[in-house]
């Protein structure tokens, strides 16, 4: 917009950030359902990599939490970011 060009189209972004992308729309989306970090953790990763202890301090439990938190400022009007290029997955 206003003479800049757009950023890049989905097809041609890397695999990598596709599957974050998608990772992130399911988690927001559970998020919104109501289900906990461990229950999207779990969605999202597959069950047998969530610890039954050391939870709160997992990596995985810290990646769901970003996932989540990101896909909500986005969602909260920051998805102008969407439109310009360069790193705005974070």
């Amino acid at each position: 917009m206003n003479g800049r060009a757009p950023g890049p189209a989905f097809h041609h972004l890397s695999k990598q950030r596709r599957e974050r992308l998608s990772a992130a729309i399911r988690a927001l989306d559970a998020h919104s359902a109501g289900g906990s970090y461990r229950v999207i953790a779990e969605a999202l990763f597959g069950k047998e990599r969530i610890p039954d202890r050391a939870w709160k301090t997992h990596d995985l439990r810290n990646r769901t939490v970003r996932l989540v938190q990101g896909r909500l400022a986005l969602m909260r009007g920051g998805y102008r970011k969407l439109l310009r290029p360069g790193r705005w997955d974070e």
